[in-house]
């Protein structure tokens, strides 16, 4: 049926609820931008007909149309919730994605997703004085400057801005200013110890 391979495009991220990016499906979207151009030409040579005085066609040549801007619409909402998702990504694991996540995405998405972060980090420079201002601390309100954290894998050394340095080990716990903890939390090197 026409539409149906857009149509699946849509339904896909839908299923992957949660900001979930599933990867990108070039094979079905090549599918649909053919299935577009094959309605698209066979609207074209229908039209002439139907201006030589075929009238019957008219009601083919409109649903055609139909299917055209229905695909069109499907496809345009999947990339941009895929845009969506992946902006939503920068904001949650910060300027370096997980392999996992990368694998998932277009050459394309990667290349907007690289403009897209240094962008941010343009605007973050251009606010708040001389070290800028990092819109990406502090998603969440903190209920106190410092932390305990504990280390899920061996990190190396890590610098505080009074220029003490910590050594990350795996397993080892340290107590740290939260907004620069915050990162390496969401990039699975810390982990909030709750007491």
């Amino acid at each position: 049926m026409a539409g149906e391979r857009a149509a699946g495009l849509v339904r896909e991220l839908h299923r992957a609820a949660g900001g979930h990016l599933p990867p990108f499906r070039v094979e079905e979207l090549r599918q649909a931008l053919e299935e577009m151009r094959a309605l698209y030409e066979q609207n074209q040579a229908d039209v002439s007909e139907a201006k030589a005085g075929r009238t019957d066609l008219i009601f083919l040549i409109r649903f055609r149309h139909c299917c055209l801007l229905r695909n069109q619409r499907c496809i345009l909402a999947y990339l941009y919730d895929r845009l969506l998702r992946i902006r939503a990504l920068r904001w949650e694991y910060g300027s370096v994605l997980p392999n996992t996540i990368q694998f998932h995405m277009s050459a394309e998405e990667v290349e907007w997703f690289s403009r897209y972060k240094k962008s941010l980090a343009t605007y973050m420079r251009s606010v708040g004085g001389e070290e800028g201002l990092d819109l990406t601390q502090d998603i969440k309100p903190p209920k106190s400057l410092y932390i305990e954290v504990r280390c899920l894998r061996d990190y190396g050394e890590f610098e505080i801005d009074d220029g003490t340095t910590v050594l990350l080990k795996k397993n080892s716990q340290h107590f740290l200013p939260r907004w620069k903890c915050e990162q390496l939390i969401r990039q699975g090197v810390l982990e909030h110890i709750l007491s």
